[in-house]
């Protein structure tokens, strides 16, 4: 948690965020995805000054619980003076105990951003799905947290100005907002209605823009001119690859070339044979691409 300090900005964690996307198509499958098209809704989450501080918290964890189809479990939450936002232990349930840092005593607003990243641990941790480092695991956690429809609440509690800053979780506010417009491409939801941090607006429209770029990358249809002459230069030099280039080729058993490139929606890795203009339907998200071989 920033608080006060230095924010990093930009798509440091990007590859390791795309690969989260993966990970999650691949273990929940495109169905159950699908599952999560409604966020969670502010009305839900809402937090007033006027709240008893335990008890609606209890309350905003039993909305996150339900959000990600935990019946069974039950969130103890408790505050205490700590180094980061929140933590929990995660024992074979079913409760689960959830400490929050004091501060959020009295930033009861980002109550629900801290308890969004606690209860996706606990989802993760039933689903059996983790990364091999520390590091890996929060950003996976961050991910799956924002592209199930939760993740909107950490980047709204992300506030910076000339004199102090706040942020919540281990992806940048760029990167949440990338995760973000992948999941609102995905989804046709639009998460800024519900920001309160003009900062938070920021962050997504610069995410925005990050993802459409997934999409205008040859050989998909939607590349540029640049992207297209470069593709057709690299095409014919296959057999020197070039670093940097989201594509790649290699033989076929027809003595032609197929190209491997990743899907815009899910980012798994698509092969198509290189021969003019090709449909491609991915078999993880079933996104159909229009491609130019």
């Amino acid at each position: 948690m920033a608080n006060g300090g230095p924010v990093e900005h930009g798509f440091p964690h990007l590859e390791t965020v795309r690969t989260a996307v993966t990970a999650l198509y691949r273990r929940l499958s495109y169905e159950t995805v699908r599952t999560f098209s409604a966020s969670v809704a502010p009305a839900d989450v809402a937090f007033c000054d006027t709240d008893d501080l335990h008890l609606g918290a209890q309350r905003v964890a039993r909305e996150l619980v339900r959000h990600f189809r935990l019946p069974d479990a039950r969130m103890i939450v408790g505050f205490r003076e700590m180094t980061h936002a929140a933590s929990v232990e995660l024992a074979a349930g079913p409760e689960y105990f959830v400490e929050l840092n004091d501060r959020f005593r009295t930033h009861r607003e980002d109550i629900g951003a801290a308890l969004a990243h606690e209860v996706t641990h606990v989802y993760l941790h039933r689903l059996d799905l983790s990364f091999p480092s520390t590091a890996e695991n929060e950003i996976l956690t961050d991910t799956v947290t924002t592209y199930l429809g939760a993740g909107w609440l950490l980047l709204d509690a992300y506030r910076e100005d000339a004199v102090s800053s706040q942020k919540l979780g281990y992806l940048t506010p760029e990167e949440f907002g990338y995760v973000l417009a992948k999941r609102s491409l995905a989804f046709g939801e639009d998460p800024s209605v519900w920001f309160t941090s003009p900062q938070a607006y920021t962050a997504y429209g610069k995410g925005m823009a990050r993802a459409r770029r997934d999409a205008q990358q040859p050989p998909l249809t939607d590349a540029g001119w640049a992207g297209r002459r470069r593709y057709a230069h690299d095409r014919r030099h296959a057999d020197r690859p070039q670093p940097g280039t989201p594509y790649d080729f290699s033989p076929d058993a027809t003595g032609g070339l197929r190209v491997s490139f990743p899907c815009p929606t899910c980012l798994q890795r698509i092969r198509v044979p290189v021969r003019g203009r090709v449909r491609a339907r991915c078999g993880l998200c079933r996104t159909v691409l229009e491609c130019d071989t």
